[in-house]
C-alpha cells in the first residue's frame, strides 16, 4: 500500500513538470512561427477571420499555438484573398520591426501575453493531418484587428491611420 502512495505521489509531482516540457517544446515549436495563414470567410467589422495552419509533434500543442500565429501573421505576414476575401496586406510595413522591437514583441507573444487579447478561436473548426513525423493542425481564429492596430500604434511600431503622409 506504502509503494502505492508513493508512486501516485511521484507521478503527481511528475505531472506539471511533463506539462512544462510540453509548454517549452511549443515555445521552440512558435518561435520558428512555422505555420500558414489564409482567409476564412468574411467577419464582423473590426475583425478578420483566418484561418491559421500550424506544425508541431504533438496535436494539442498546435491548436493552442494558433492563436498566436493568426495574431503574428496579422501582423508581420498578411494574407492572400480567396473565399470571397479581400487579400490584407501585413498591419507592420518595416520588414526589420520585430527586430527592431524585439523586446516589445517578445512579451506581447510571450505565454499569457497580451495578443491572447486580440484573438480567438472558432469553436469547431478545427482539422488535423499528419505530416511526416508532425501534425498540421488547421483552426479558425477571430482577430480583433482594430483593436490590435491600436495597441501597436500606441507602442510606436506603426503610425496611426490619420497621421497624414
Amino acid at each position: 500500500m506504502r509503494k502505492i502512495l508513493f508512486s501516485l505521489l511521484a507521478v503527481a509531482l511528475c505531472v506539471p513538470a511533463f506539462a512544462g516540457l510540453r509548454q517549452k517544446q511549443a515555445d521552440k515549436d512558435t518561435n520558428q512561427f512555422r505555420y500558414e495563414i489564409e482567409c476564412a470567410g468574411n467577419a464582423i467589422q473590426g475583425t478578420y477571420l483566418v484561418k491559421v495552419w500550424t506544425y508541431s509533434k504533438k496535436p494539442s500543442v498546435a491548436e493552442n499555438q494558433c492563436r498566436k500565429n493568426a495574431v503574428h501573421g496579422v501582423i508581420f505576414k498578411g494574407y492572400g484573398g480567396g473565399q470571397g476575401c479581400v487579400s490584407q496586406r501585413p498591419m507592420v510595413a518595416n520588414p526589420g520591426a520585430e527586430t527592431q522591437y524585439v523586446e516589445y514583441f517578445d512579451s506581447f507573444f510571450a505565454n499569457g501575453g497580451e495578443f491572447q487579447k486580440y484573438a480567438s478561436i472558432v469553436e469547431g473548426t478545427t482539422e488535423m493531418t499528419r505530416v511526416g513525423k508532425e501534425y498540421k493542425v488547421g483552426v479558425v481564429v477571430s482577430v480583433r484587428k482594430d483593436d490590435l492596430r491600436k495597441a501597436l500604434e500606441a507602442a510606436g511600431i506603426i503610425r496611426g491611420l490619420n497621421s497624414g503622409f
